[in-house]
This record gives C-alpha cells, structure tokens and sequence, in this order.
C-alpha cells in the first residue's frame, strides 16, 4: 500500500467512505473538465485532507506533463495515495460509473431535442456558468501556489508570476504547444533551482 500523505493521515478513513466520496464526485461532474478537477480538488483537499494543497498541485503537475487523460491520471494518483491499489479501483470506480451512463444517456437524449428553442437557450446558459467554474478553479490552483512561493522569497514569487503569465501568453500569442510550454515551465525551474543552489554554495 502506498505511504498516506501526511493530511490523508489526520482522517478517518472507510473504504466505503472513500467510494462514496469519489461517487458523489462523478454524479456531479458536470461541465467538463474543470468543473470536475474543482470538485475533486474540494473533496481531496477541503472536505476530506487526503492531500494538502501542495501535494495536490504537485499531483496535478504530473498529470499534465504525461499523456493521457489528466483527469483520470490525478484519480489514480489520488486513490494510489490514500488506500494503494485498493483506492485506485475504488476511486475509478467511483467516478466512472455515475458519469459514463449519465454521459451516454444525455447525450443521446441530446440527439433527439438538440434543435429545440428551451434547449438551446438552456445551453447558451451552461456555457458561460461553466467558464465561472474554471475560474474559480484557476484561482483556488493559484492562491496556494503563489502563497507557498512568497514563503520561500521573493525570486521565487516572481518566477511563478512569470511562468503564469508567460505560458498563457506562450499559448495564446506565440502559438506555442502546450507540451513545450509544461516542460519548458519545468527546465526554467530546475535550472534557476541549480543556478540558486550552485551560488549559494559558492558563497559559502
């Protein structure tokens, strides 16, 4: 079994508990992938501690630097975290099986109403509700983020705000793809974090 994160530590923990709240996560998953990852953010972090807010943006990392679906990468981190093999198939489970026949029945409930007026005015709702959501996320993501690197100092605030704004930028401007902006993002670190090091011991 995987070593429990110091927060997943201070909690009791039920596998029944465990799937139940992973359950709830994807009977809920509406509105895409943000809207989940925030959902599964307040559960993991907020409701039950099974990670701090570090080691969830650590987690998070990962999954984006690896192919494939990050959402189902940050699950199996998740479960592999708090309950070893036995979270992973408990937390899949718990996700999966609400969302997928919910998917599949909506959307082919969709095919059949898709032209109708209510519905299409429905929609025209859903999406910029769905936008909020992201942005909530993005700011519950930052915070954390930009908070731990104050603690270290300044420089290290000022990268991050950086590498914020520059990969967006990176993206949106320069055309630049995603994966070479999440590893350029990392080699800039590692090599300031080497650069900061190196002078630090030539110092002393």
């Amino acid at each position: 079994m995987a070593e429990h994160s110091a927060a997943a530590s201070q909690q009791a923990y039920t596998h029944w508990g465990f799937l139940r709240a992973w359950f709830n996560i994807g009977i809920q998953s509406f509105g895409g992938g943000a809207a989940t990852l925030y959902l599964i953010r307040r559960t993991a972090v907020e409701r039950h501690g099974w990670l701090t807010d570090q080691e969830f943006l650590r987690d998070w990392g990962i999954c984006q630097i690896a192919p494939g679906v990050n959402l189902i990468g940050m699950t199996i981190l998740i479960g592999w975290r708090v309950a070893g093999a036995l979270g992973i198939a408990l937390a899949l489970a718990g996700l999966l099986l609400p969302s997928v026949p919910i998917t599949v029945a909506l959307t082919a409930a969709y095919t059949g109403v898709r032209q109708v007026p209510l519905v299409q005015s429905a929609l025209h709702g859903v999406v910029p509700a769905t936008v909020g959501l992201g942005l909530l996320l993005s700011y519950t993501l930052v915070m954390p983020l930009l908070r731990a690197s104050l603690s270290e100092s300044r420089a290290s605030l000022a990268l991050s705000v950086v590498l914020f704004l520059g990969s967006g930028l990176g993206v949106a401007l320069g055309g630049l793809s995603v994966l070479a902006v999440l590893w350029g993002a990392g080699l800039i670190c590692a090599l300031v974090q080497w650069w900061w090091a190196a002078r630090t011991e030539h110092a002393l």
